[in-house]
């Protein structure tokens, strides 16, 4: 019975930490005219961030456009979702800015085809903790105003 109670304790703190994450997410890439990505200069250089500065990561297991990060992957590294067509901020390349649908329904945003994800940790503009962590089956990487990974930092 004991081993019942501390596997549902764990479950639901799993899932407070999922919808917290996922609250933050949301709070941090929208505003009252959508989703913003631009650009903001930190140590690893000049990288993707949300219209508050938040640090946008890449994750390199993801392929052709489609996101790979679910379950626990994504209550750590929640996806930047959009209600419609995301804006291009300052140094954006609106070109290189779309979406790709998730199995939930919901529009992550992308960048050069890469899914946009932050890293809980990230709670301040500027910071880049995720930078280079390997997780869930592969390293999370900041991308560039180029929608290239730097591999940095």
């Amino acid at each position: 019975m004991k081993h019942w109670i501390k596997l549902l304790t764990a479950l639901a703190g799993s899932a407070v930490f999922a919808s917290a994450a996922a609250a933050v997410a949301l709070a941090h890439g929208t505003n009252a005219s959508g989703t913003t990505v631009k650009i903001a200069k930190t140590p690893p250089g000049r990288i993707l961030v949300d219209g508050k500065g938040i640090t946008l990561y890449d994750f390199v297991p993801d392929r052709n456009g489609t996101s790979s990060c679910y379950g626990a992957c994504a209550a750590l590294w929640p996806p930047l979702i959009a209600k419609r067509k995301p804006h291009a901020g300052t140094g954006v390349r609106a070109s290189l800015l779309g979406t790709t649908k998730r199995m939930d329904g919901k529009l992550e945003v992308t960048y050069n085809h890469h899914p946009l994800y932050y890293f809980v940790p990230d709670r301040k503009p500027g910071q880049t903790t995720g930078q280079g962590v390997n997780q869930f089956g592969g390293p999370w990487w900041v991308l560039s105003p180029a929608g290239q990974e730097i591999h940095l930092g």
